[in-house]
């Protein structure tokens, strides 16, 4: 059991690799899944083309959704878009940093299945198998067959068992011929996703990344500042739980111990004892004793979040803003000027490059 709880507190730590790896196993479940799927085609005009198409795009859309509900931070993205403005403000790049960054980890499996399926070319056969010229792979002039039979005949290219037009176009050629074209197309398209992927990464060391630091940095922030609360209010909800048991005890066993007219002995030291872990577990409450107390502290947490705008305790803003004008003086008698400020940016901007 130990060893269950360290590797889940493991994978809390260390989210981000454990959502790499989450989207690793969807890859590789997807393929997997295609392995062992029967592709069954309809052989049937009226169907061919969506039982076809469908196989290549529906999967690859549940994959897409599944990755969503595999990660953990859509239901921080939610809470971030629809929470009351209050004292905080809300930054639109850094909720479209998140959602970025949630959407490219939930593209990877649906990228590999339409990869998959489109190498293997049998979706492309069923699918597109009604529109081969008949005069480039088989007797046209000949067949004596109308528009209708024609169509019926070739949707049953990619059923070997039933197809019976083999005098009229050769199966093996037209079947060849459409799972070149859709190879060509996988081929193409995990070019073009390379492609797209290394410009990302080319493209973006471009331009300034004091942006982008700082809408990772505070993307990391919410998802920290989340966790932490969540633990404050489990170690808040022990304490109380454990204080309102004790409570409850003591008046019990008061109770008790007046109406039998129990004496103890002399348990001094362990009244002391009992005092100071009962202080302790005070202590976590934060001075929170109430029921509605805590309720109004959950609301007010989700309707106006504190701002971001740290301070030391004792120092007042007028200190603070007297002390920035001063740094700011001296620095200018040092000669930096107007500039500093930017000066300062860029220094930190290559410091962390």
């Amino acid at each position: 059991m130990d060893k269950f709880r360290m590797m889940f507190q493991f994978l809390q730590s260390n989210q981000e690799s454990f959502m790499n790896g989450i989207c690793g196993i969807m890859a590789l479940a997807s393929a997997q899944l295609y392995a062992s799927f029967e592709f069954n085609c309809p052989c049937m005009p009226e169907y061919n083309y969506t039982y076809g198409i469908g196989v290549l795009v529906i999967p690859a859309f549940w994959f897409f959704l599944l990755g969503f509900v595999l990660n953990n931070n859509v239901s921080m993205l939610v809470e971030e878009w629809r929470r009351p403005t209050g004292q905080r403000g809300k930054d639109p790049t850094i909720l479209r940093y998140m959602f970025i960054s949630i959407s490219q980890r939930s593209l990877i499996a649906p990228a590999v299945w339409i990869s998959v399926t489109l190498m293997d070319g049998e979706s492309f056969v069923c699918a597109y198998s009604v529109d081969l010229d008949v005069y480039q792979f088989g007797n046209a002039t000949e067949h004596g067959l109308s528009e209708e039979e024609l169509m019926r005949m070739l949707a049953k290219i990619p059923c070997k068992l039933i197809f019976d037009g083999q005098h009229i176009i050769s199966r093996e050629a037209a079947t060849r011929y459409i799972q070149c074209v859709s190879q060509a197309f996988g081929w193409l398209f995990l070019l073009l996703i390379t492609v797209i992927a290394f410009l990302i990464r080319a493209i973006r060391p471009c331009f300034t990344q004091a942006a982008f630091l700082k809408t990772k940095y505070w993307s990391h922030y919410v998802d920290i500042e989340r966790k932490m609360f969540d633990e404050t209010c489990t170690e808040h909800a022990k304490g109380f739980a454990k204080v309102c048991i004790q409570q409850y005890f003591e008046s019990i066993s008061g109770e008790m111990r007046s109406f039998h007219g129990h004496l103890r002995g002399d348990d001094s030291d362990d009244d002391d004892d009992d005092d100071e872990k009962h202080n302790n577990d005070e202590d976590k409450l934060l001075g929170i004793w109430a029921q509605d107390d805590m309720d109004k502290v959950l609301w007010n947490w989700h309707t106006c979040k504190p701002p971001l705008s740290l301070r030391k305790d004792g120092v007042s803003d007028d200190a603070k803003g007297d002390a920035n004008t001063q740094e700011i003086g001296l620095l200018n008698q040092k000669g930096f000027g107007s500039g500093y400020n930017n000066k300062k940016e860029w220094a930190v901007y290559y410091s962390k490059v």
